[in-house]
């Protein structure tokens, strides 16, 4: 494996990790039930650190997959 393939595995599992903790930090109280209407609030807004961390896991998501991409195409 050159230089190139093993920094990208490298920073794919960093990408991962952080994809991980982001994801078990998001609000809990969210189910299948609540998402489809069930919970008893009508609309309910993100603010602060809940809009940031919904958008920073997208944004990992998305990293990730042109991380796996580039691996791909360098291995």
């Amino acid at each position: 494996m050159d230089n190139i393939s093993k920094t990208l595995l490298i920073s794919q599992i960093i990408v991962c990790g952080i994809l991980i903790g982001a994801i078990l930090l998001q609000n809990r109280a969210e189910g299948l039930g609540k998402m489809f209407g069930g919970g008893g609030e009508v609309f309910r807004t993100k603010r602060g650190l809940e809009k940031f961390l919904y958008y920073f896991t997208i944004f990992l998501i998305v990293v990730l997959v042109f991380l796996s991409l580039a691996i791909l195409k360098y291995s």
